[in-house]
């Protein structure tokens, strides 16, 4: 009977002296608020941004209660899942060839009395402001209530006549066209106005054009019919939104029935409430159902769950010390009146339920706002709308319990301590001697020591839970021997001003304090230095791997098939113009020999092959091909494989297959310019030699003393009489011992290239030799507005040629998440910084009375609260970035192991798994993040202090 009464009081007490102390209780809710909001933001923007099935559904279907389609394979029974995941032929059904198979009737395939609405999309270009764009044009009636909720209007008006279109408003940026603009269809020359604007739910970042059905393909098969330089239109699969007679939808019979006239269909009825296995003949006849696609929560996020805990409690729990030792002299007012050590403890956890309470709720509902409020951004990253703003009630009950549980967690320790405490230490306010364990850091270096080894054995045996698991015992190693690392501060200061002289002996002296909040900025830091590490580890592993198609800041004009070397001058102009060229230009042509093969794909007598005929021996065959090649690669190093693979013996075998096409042979037909623009070789040896006739060689890998060895096979089509004027016979082969200029070998890795050669010499030894395109010097790759402009500049010469440019590795996704990552641990470290500067100063306020009233400068107030911040801030990003390394190289190890298996599997696949520490976020961390936290505790410490008598 006497425990509600007692814990009444208790709460009492504690909720008076909340509201008493009201800067350090805000201090105490805010850090309980932050890591509660930040989860409820998440969980609410998880559950809102990924789909329901039934939002899927509606993304698919839009309102109707069914899509059809034909399987494709004619007029045959199929068996298929409810919700379309896979379809199959029956045993026993014969499965006809799809090029021969007659037409599926679809519609009649309908339930009875449905309505329908087509929707059937082709690839086209379209006139833009810009110049033309490669786009997909929808056939579909947007207007049809069956159709929303796939699409909506956003601005303007659905289309009423067929001349009329909407567009995606991603199209409508791109393009710079608007609504009432007009766009022409390339081919058939149809122009459509653009009538509004309308928006793809689950795709925002669709670029697409919606007609009225009819409206394009059918006129485009028809100009193609009338005119024979009309390319037809290669619209794709027909689909059928259906909507059931009087609200009945689509029935599982309903699928039934259409399966067995090869017809698959995907309804929202079935797919929401699917029947039992038994009645699927697929899934029955597989013996069992399919498994689900549901995810557990995985155990990288029960360890952050974790961390967000153990921060608020490193944060929370020197906020609730402070206040008990603030408030032990009304505690031992209580001791007086006759309360127990339990009653006095109740008081402490009491004040740890109020606010915990108090920064559960206030995180709920900021967590809530702040995702309502970043929504739109939210949905332009995620590139899809969410369905619906969904709230778990549940989920964020149990949010808000972790938060109160942490509140009283983190007043635990205060509680004990002030259980402990005598009433006459609590009436004169001496705190007593306090000594640090000794026992706790040797446990901590023990851990350290040992969570180490175990993340790395972890990490080169390839277990995941090792390294984590080894990585936060690690990283509790490390804060078991915080206290004694703020310990050893003090004694730097000795030789310091003032200000910081007092600052470290005041975080030392106050280790319960200054420890925690030290703590917590290190496993902030740890996270984020953990995941940028390995990030930019795989980021630098990502531009080793890429292979270039052109070389760095160049783009390639390539004649096209159908192109004439006469109508490549115009499209020179059209690049100079429309393109930011910074350099000169180098023509280059090619080189072939009998039949042309980029005329003659499938002649039956084939066409002329010209080869660089690769000697063989030391020096010319790659040691990762071949027999040996396997054991090769297991003794090598990720360094020496990566040398290796660059040397001319080895490079050509997997750069060349991804690079700039200029043949099979890879050689150009070009002059000094190309040596020096694109091939980047400053040797005059090599431009005399091109001068004098003589080919330029860039990979060393195909010479042998100073010569190559070039075998051309002519063959010659009846139809290629130019050739068999040239070369009459039947097909026959020569090989010509060439004198070359050899280049460096580390120019064998020049994209598309091994040897360049002279117009004269490709005349001397009667090869056939047309303009091929142009190399330039760009100050950037072309943007899309310049790429619009080449596309109608080329289309004026009747696409005669096509433009390449070299984009480079991309690492824009790599850069977004480690600015996060580091924006992140720099709010933490601020915080936490602050919190604890503002603790320090409701904690030794005493002290500072008796500063100023000895003489101190009003400025040294301000000082100080600067430099205690500092030190928290810069002490804990320090040995957060050592910790957080931890984990990252661990890691990097898996990868290595992976890594090193492939290459053992195929010898010329890379080995390379470089560890790149990301020094600008470890340097805006241990430099920016500090120096701001304490130039902003030192401009908000106020100068002037009230003097007032020191109680006892």
């Amino acid at each position: 009977m006497s425990f509600l009464p007692g814990w009444r009081a208790a709460f009492r007490i504690a909720r008076r002296d909340a509201l008493r102390s009201r800067g350090r209780s805000a201090l105490v809710v805010a850090m309980i608020a932050l890591p509660v909001l930040g989860v409820t933001a998440a969980d609410v923007t998880y559950r809102s941004s990924t789909p329901t099935a039934a939002e899927e559904l509606t993304a698919t279907l839009g309102s109707a209660d069914a899509v059809f389609s034909s399987a494709g394979i004619g007029p045959v029974q199929v068996e298929q899942l409810p919700d379309l995941r896979t379809y199959d032929v029956p045993p026993g059904a014969t499965q006809p060839d799809s090029a021969t198979a007659k037409p599926v009737d679809v519609p009649g395939a309908f339930p009875k009395g449905s309505r329908y609405v087509t929707e059937q999309s082709v690839p086209a270009t379209v006139t833009t402001r810009h110049g033309i764009a490669n786009i997909e044009i929808v056939e579909l009636r947007t207007s049809d209530p069956a159709v929303r909720g796939k699409l909506d209007l956003v601005d303007g008006t659905y289309p009423e006549g067929r001349d009329e279109v909407v567009a995606t408003e991603r199209f409508l940026e791109a393009t710079g066209l608007g609504i009432g603009s007009r766009t022409t269809l390339r081919g058939p020359e149809q122009t459509y106005t653009i009538t509004g604007s309308v928006e793809v739910h689950s795709n925002l970042a669709r670029s697409a054009l919606y007609a009225e059905p009819g409206a394009v393909v059918a006129p485009w098969k028809a100009a193609a019919a009338r005119d024979d330089k009309v390319v037809p239109p290669d619209p794709g699969d027909t689909k059928w939104l259906v909507q059931g007679a009087a609200g009945a939808g689509v029935t599982w019979q309903d699928v039934l029935a259409a399966n067995r006239k090869g017809v698959l269909v995907l309804s929202r009825q079935v797919a929401l409430d699917p029947p039992p296995d038994s009645e699927v003949p697929l899934a029955a006849r597989a013996g069992s159902g399919f498994p689900d696609d549901s995810m557990e929560l995985s155990a990288a996020v029960v360890t952050v769950v974790a961390m967000a805990v153990l921060e608020v409690v490193l944060l929370a729990g020197p906020a609730f010390a402070v206040g008990a030792r603030r408030s032990r002299r009304q505690l031992g007012l209580l001791g007086t009146c006759g309360g127990d050590r339990s009653q006095v403890r109740a008081v402490v956890l009491a004040g740890g339920a109020v606010l915990g309470g108090f920064g559960a709720v206030a995180g709920v509902v900021g967590g809530l706002g702040l995702t309502v409020l970043c929504r739109p951004m939210i949905e332009g990253w995620t590139e899809s709308r969410f369905g619906t703003l969904e709230i778990r009630v549940q989920e964020l009950l149990a949010i808000a319990l972790i938060g109160f549980v942490t509140g009283i967690l983190a007043a635990l320790a205060p509680a004990i301590v002030a259980g402990r405490q005598s009433v006459l230490e609590s009436l004169t306010g001496r705190r007593g001697t306090r000594r640090s364990s000794r026992i706790l850091p040797a446990v901590g270096c023990v851990a350290l020591a040992g969570g180490i080894a175990v993340a790395v054995v972890g990490g080169t045996g390839g277990d995941t839970t090792l390294v984590v698991g080894g990585s936060i015992v690690a990283e509790l190693g490390v804060l078991a021997c915080i206290p004694v690392i703020v310990g050893f501060l003090g004694r730097f200061g000795s030789r310091l001003p003032l200000s910081p002289r007092m600052a470290l002996r005041d975080a030392a002296r106050n280790r319960g304090r200054t420890a925690p909040a030290v703590a917590a900025v290190m496993a902030a830091v740890a996270g984020t230095v953990a995941i940028a590490t390995y990030t930019t580890s795989v980021t630098a592993e990502h531009a080793y791997d890429h292979v270039p198609m052109l070389t760095p800041g160049t783009a390639a004009l390539v004649s096209s098939e159908s192109g004439t070397a006469d109508q490549l001058p115009l499209a020179r102009a059209a690049v100079e113009q429309n393109l930011a060229v910074s350099g000169g230009r180098a023509d280059f042509g090619r080189v072939w020999v009998g039949s042309d093969c980029a005329v003659h794909h499938e002649e039956e007598d084939g066409c002329g092959t010209l080869e660089l005929v690769k000697p063989t021996g030391k020096g010319h065959n790659c040691p990762l091909q071949g027999p040996g090649a396997r054991k090769l690669a297991e003794g090598l190093s990720a360094d020496a494989h990566k040398k290796l693979m660059g040397s001319p013996a080895c490079v050509d075998e997997y750069t060349q297959a991804y690079s700039f096409n200029s043949g099979p042979a890879k050689i150009v037909v070009g002059d000094t310019a190309v040596l020096t623009s694109y091939a980047k070789i400053d040797d005059p040896g090599a431009a005399r030699a091109l001068a004098n006739g003589t080919p330029v060689l860039l990979n060393p890998a195909y010479a042998k003393d100073g010569r190559v060895t070039l075998k051309a096979v002519h063959t010659y089509s009846e139809q290629d009489k130019e050739n068999r004027k040239l070369h009459p016979g039947k097909a026959r082969t020569t090989t010509e011992r060439l004198a070359v200029y050899v280049a460096p070998a580390r120019y064998a890795a020049t994209p598309g290239i091994r040897m360049i050669m002279p117009q004269g010499t490709a005349d001397r030894l009667g090869l056939h030799t047309q303009d091929h395109g142009s190399f330039y010097t760009v100050a950037h790759p072309p943007t899309e507005a310049e790429q619009q402009a080449l596309r109608a500049a080329f289309a004026q010469v009747g696409n005669a040629a096509y433009l390449q440019s070299e984009r480079g590795p991309s690492s824009r996704d790599e850069d977004v998440v480690m600015l996060i990552l580091a924006l992140f641990a720099g709010v933490v470290t601020l915080g936490a910084a602050a919190i604890t500067t503002g603790l320090a100063k409701a904690d030794a306020e005493a002290d500072l009375t008796t500063l100023s009233a000895v003489g101190a400068p009003p400025g040294v107030r301000r000082s100080l609260s600067g430099f205690q911040c500092l030190v928290v801030a810069l002490t804990g990003v320090l040995l957060g970035t050592v910790a957080g390394v931890v984990p990252a190289v661990s890691l990097r190890l898996i990868d290595l192991r992976d890594a090193m298996e492939s290459m053992r599997a195929e010898p010329m696949d890379s080995a390379y798994t470089p560890i790149v520490l990301p020094w600008e976020t470890i340097g805006l961390l241990a430099l920016v993040v500090p120096v701001l936290a304490g130039l902003l505790a030192a401009a908000f410490a106020g100068k002037r202090l009230t003097l007032t008598r020191r109680a006892g």
